[in-house]
């Protein structure tokens, strides 16, 4: 069996000039810190496309990310916490696409599951439906979202086994799940990490086949 787990320095690594790259999490909830933390400190990659729920608040590493300059294009659905996002979009430093929330998630599932766009009636009638196509079906007017993918994915979890199973726990799963199946080199971040087997199946929220590696953080074995 692979040894799936590295450190978080090594596993931004992954991360090259141009990427795509996910962030779990809703604003602290699920947010994958230490990971963040790595690659902003590595510094190592530039003209990156971010996609994420709310690109953070100041007191995480997202925020620095953004901050950096590093960041050419944000895909994302709340701002208002990350005055650094707000202040690119006006300036226009970074492209900054926004999103309903339902629609962000429903995009980056569609990266995942292969498809090839979901139609939604969110928006419709609104600055959201912006040089987008709309359909009509049945006599109701929906725009079509194109699927979101990415290089990277960095996301949290709670627990994880040695094949890379998951356990989130409660609201933390938010993007979390959705961002496993949309990226080609997934990272989780975790509290526990445990032998194969430890985890009940009926537990486990990601399967190991969509994680490629895990960092382990803080001092919890079980």
């Amino acid at each position: 069996m692979i040894n799936k787990l590295i450190s978080a320095e090594d596993a931004v690594k992954r991360v090259k000039d141009g990427d795509t790259v996910m962030v779990g999490g809703f604003l602290a909830g699920g947010h994958p810190e230490e990971l963040v933390r790595a690659l902003v400190e590595t510094q190592s990659a530039g003209q990156l496309s971010l996609i994420s729920n709310d690109t953070g608040t100041p007191e995480l590493s997202i925020y620095k990310l953004v901050q950096s300059g590093r960041v050419k294009h944000i895909y994302a659905s709340y701002i208002g916490s990350n005055p650094e996002t707000g202040r690119l979009l006006m300036t226009k430093e970074a492209e900054v696409n926004l999103y309903p929330q339902g629609t962000l998630a429903e995009k980056i599932r569609a990266g995942g599951a292969g498809l090839g766009g979901v139609l939604t009636p969110v928006g419709v009638g609104t600055i959201v439906e912006e040089g987008k196509r709309k359909l009509d079906i049945e006599g109701r007017e929906y725009l079509l979202e194109l699927p979101l993918h990415a290089n990277v994915a960095l996301i949290r979890a709670h627990k994880a086994d040695e094949a890379g199973n998951l356990v989130i726990d409660g609201s933390s799963r938010n993007f979390n799940f959705v961002m496993a199946m949309a990226a080609d080199y997934v990272v989780a971040e975790v509290d526990t990490y445990v032998k194969l087997g430890e985890i009940d199946p009926n537990h486990v929220n990601v399967p190991g086949i969509l994680i490629d590696a895990i960092v382990k953080v803080g001092n919890t074995h079980e």
